[in-house]
């Protein structure tokens, strides 16, 4: 392998039309490189969700949960909402 390149590895999926279509029409409109480009890139923002997900439960967990309707009214008065 040459320095900098990435192992990837083909698999096949199995898609709706509509899902098909859209990584299709991101192609299309240059969005994506490839349609593997467009599952890729879903792929990771899914990943990167989940993992801003577990950051935020670890979080509430360390500060004592998620705010009580108590504090959540306080924020609002102090933003004047």
């Amino acid at each position: 392998m040459i320095d900098g390149m990435t192992v990837k590895a083909k698999i096949a999926v199995t898609l709706t039309p509509e899902r098909v279509e859209a990584a299709r029409i991101a192609v299309a409109s240059g969005r994506a490189s490839s349609v593997s480009a467009y599952v890729e890139e879903a792929m990771l923002r899914m990943e990167q969700d989940r993992t801003l997900e577990d950051d935020i439960a670890e979080t509430l967990a360390r500060t004592g949960g998620p705010m009580t309707d108590e504090e959540r009214a306080q924020i609002d008065r102090e933003f004047g909402l």
